[in-house]
């Protein structure tokens, strides 16, 4: 509940007091401080609870323990209660310290004698109880931010693996740049993992939608991926598997994922591809760039258990490929309505053609960041991940050219 104001700026202090003469001292003093607050009174609670949750709160409550209708610690317990983020001072009477610390006990913030009341403790109590719950406040934010950042950094040693390879003779590089919203990661996911037999497999995927249930699930489908790799299953049957855990897990029957799977066999002539409703690729080759889109299926999750994922076979001789999710073109130009699209990630990819595989994916996603800076960022997360060859060693196998 955010705090009221009055409009030139000062403090506003609800009063909870039935008693006439107590309630006009009370004005009084408040209106002999240095920055007299704005004050609204209640007579009991049940219409102090009413202004205190059908509107902006008030810096401070001020509370009588000798109520109508509520009496003692009653009266602080049930107000914070209803409106938690009161900041309370309570109002003894005569010898009740032990009610005045009972009261702080349940939540008040500070508690005043009516019989040694003046201005200046008045004041100081109310300037006393909103800065501490300004720092209660400050706190809980903090713990929570604390936490968010956890819970992110759990998600993206789940969304951006390190690559399980055994051989040098492929380089891999991989780059994951979140969207404006930084609380959580989305659905994007990607895998690299080199069996034993020297087959390396790659998968790049993007489940629907934004936040927490989406990264999750994204989660979910690289360590299942992985897993399927890891027990030897092909690669028709694993996005088979794949739809059968998103449908298992995903949160509604509307979220779906897209997913290109790579299978580079261990003599490396060739890469088997299989589409699941994912963007083309691209292909590096010679200083030149190519998009390729092979046959495909539809997204993980369309047609449960009815759908057909073909398996693509192409002839590398040398080339090294760039698999990405839909953020990387998703992107307006200068806020507006057009976006690059893939026609026009081939531009800007043909321009870097000539980079080192690290300095090409930085460069697109250079574009990406330098085009939205100053619209907030990338709207979706984007994920690249580019498999080439290692020519900085020797591993025994030299690519076709």
């Amino acid at each position: 509940m955010r705090a009221a104001r009055g409009q030139d700026g000062s403090q506003t202090v609800l009063l909870v007091e039935d008693d006439e003469g107590d309630a006009l001292l009370v004005e009084e003093y408040l209106g002999d401080a240095p920055n007299a607050p704005r004050l609204t009174r209640a007579r009991n609670l049940a219409e102090a609870v009413k202004l205190l949750t059908g509107g902006p709160a008030p810096d401070c409550v001020l509370l009588d323990l000798h109520l109508p209708d509520a009496f003692g610690v009653d009266a602080v317990t049930r107000l914070l209660r209803d409106a938690p983020g009161a900041p309370v001072v309570v109002l003894t009477g005569l010898s009740e310290e032990d009610a005045g610390l009972a009261a702080v006990a349940a939540g008040a913030h500070e508690y005043l004698s009516k019989s040694s009341l003046d201005p200046q403790s008045l004041d100081r109590a109310i300037r006393y109880a909103v800065q501490r719950k300004q720092i209660e406040r400050a706190t809980v934010a903090l713990r929570e931010s604390r936490l968010r950042a956890e819970e992110n950094a759990r998600l993206e040693r789940g969304l951006l693996p390190v690559p399980l390879l055994r051989t040098d003779d492929l380089q891999v590089t991989t780059r994951y740049l979140p969207g404006r919203d930084l609380a959580l990661l989305g659905g994007d996911f990607y895998d690299v993992v080199q069996t034993e037999d020297g087959t390396v497999h790659v998968v790049i995927g993007d489940v629907s939608g934004h936040g927490a249930a989406e990264a999750a699930l994204g989660v979910c489908l690289r360590v299942a991926w992985r897993s399927f790799v890891l027990a030897g299953t092909g690669t028709a049957e694993r996005t088979g598997l794949l739809e059968q855990m998103l449908v298992a897990e995903r949160a509604a029957t509307d979220v779906f994922a897209t997913v290109t799977e790579l299978e580079f066999p261990p003599d490396r002539r060739s890469v088997r591809v299989v589409r699941a409703g994912h963007p083309g690729l691209l292909l590096r080759r010679g200083g030149t760039v190519e998009w390729y889109e092979p046959e495909g299926g539809p997204a993980l999750g369309l047609l449960p258990g009815g759908a057909v994922w073909p398996v693509t076979s192409l002839p590398l001789d040398g080339a090294a490929l760039v698999l990405f999710t839909d953020g990387l073109f998703e992107w307006r130009f200068g806020g507006g309505p057009e976006r690059l699209g893939e026609e026009g990630l081939l531009a800007l990819a043909r321009r870097h053609a000539a980079l080192s595989p690290d300095d090409f994916v930085d460069a697109l996603i250079s574009a990406a960041e330098t085009a939205t800076a100053d619209h907030g960022g990338l709207a979706d997360d984007a994920a690249v991940v580019h498999v080439g060859w290692n020519t900085g060693q020797d591993s025994g196998w030299k690519p076709e050219t």
